[in-house]
């Protein structure tokens, strides 16, 4: 018997025209490109015989089932999001699509964040999620505005530094 959980919280379905063109080539390269080539991997490992000690027939099973789980989501996933065109009216405010620097007040050091949709999250770069905890303080809060974000470490404060789209 297995535990229950509940149903996660489903993300926000808002993405940015590039985040959109990159998801669209990613399920183009899987279905076009890459699955064809595991596939006839696959039917070579085959033929090669016993399939019960063959790695490769193991390996190649197995990455295709997770190509074909990639494609299913991003089938599902592509024509539910919304594609947040240009800017906002009000360019002083903190909306989607922004790239803001913020202080952390206590310590001082600066950062500089893009808010973005969660299916285009990077932390390398700085792009967040619109649903984490700090991208949803920030929003419509503006230059030289304080304010407070429950983060992983603890609450913590920040003013806003600049704003731009």
């Amino acid at each position: 018997m297995s535990r229950w959980r509940p149903p996660s919280p489903s993300s926000t379905a808002i993405i940015t025209r590039e985040g959109f063109e990159k998801l669209k080539a990613e399920l183009d390269h899987l279905w076009h490109t890459l699955r064809p080539e595991v596939v006839k991997a696959l039917a070579a490992a085959a033929a090669e015989g016993d399939r019960s000690e063959n790695a490769e027939y193991t390996y190649r099973k197995k990455q295709l089932g997770e190509i074909d789980r990639r494609v299913r989501y991003l089938s599902k996933r592509i024509p539910a999001l919304k594609v947040a065109e240009g800017a906002p009216a009000d360019r002083t405010a903190v909306f989607f699509g922004a790239r803001i620097e913020l202080e952390n007040v206590d310590s001082g050091d600066t950062a500089i964040y893009r808010i973005v949709g969660p299916d285009e999250t990077d932390a390398k770069a700085g792009w967040i999620s619109v649903d984490s905890p700090l991208a949803r303080a920030v929003l419509k809060k503006r230059v030289d505005d304080e304010f407070e974000a429950e983060l992983p470490g603890g609450r913590t404060r920040f003013a806003i530094v600049s704003v731009e789209y």
